[in-house]
């Protein structure tokens, strides 16, 4: 199975000559789906895992799977004032502007090994606040884990720079 036919490809969105790469097929393909959790997994099996850190939205469904697989705990990244307790926060770059994203200030202790895990990486501003997020708790980053990859775009290459090891399933050119 080549897990780049089960993601759907839309022109044009959310912005003219964009390629928005949807995962939404993916994950309502069971064999497809169960693929991608078990090779993002892989690599960490048998590893002391504390946590996975999943981004909203769909970072949250892979997330919540690979915390299952791994018998880790789960700690959801969120878009500001969508969590209950208390927070922290960071600004981060998004390819059409700048957002915040926030954690709960308990959701990792110092020391804990954490998986960051997204849909999707293009300019990796998201999961670069994300790890920042993440180790300004005192957690260790032990890798960021997607599905796709859009490597003209150089996401993964920041995320290398910061120091954490970066596995993706699925690269696409363009965007």
């Amino acid at each position: 199975m080549n897990l780049a036919d089960t993601i759907r490809t839309i022109p044009d969105y959310p912005r003219k000559g964009i390629l928005f790469r949807d995962i939404t097929t993916l994950m309502g393909d069971a064999r497809a789906f169960r693929r991608s959790v078990d090779e993002l997994v892989h690599p960490f099996a048998g590893a002391k895992i504390d946590k996975v850190a999943g981004i909203e939205a769909r970072g949250f469904i892979l997330g919540g799977a690979i915390a299952h697989q791994l018998s880790a705990g789960f700690v959801p990244i969120r878009k500001k004032g969508k969590l209950p307790h208390a927070t922290i926060r960071v600004a981060y770059s998004l390819e059409y502007g700048v957002d915040e994203m926030e954690m709960h200030k308990d959701g990792v202790l110092r020391g804990e090994r954490v998986i960051l895990v997204d849909d999707l990486i293009a300019t990796g501003g998201t999961a670069e606040g994300a790890v920042k997020l993440l180790n300004s708790l005192g957690a260790e980053v032990v890798a960021a884990c997607f599905v796709i990859d859009l490597p003209e775009l150089g996401g993964a290459d920041k995320i290398r720079k910061l120091g954490v090891p970066v596995r993706t399933l699925v690269q696409f050119d363009g965007h």
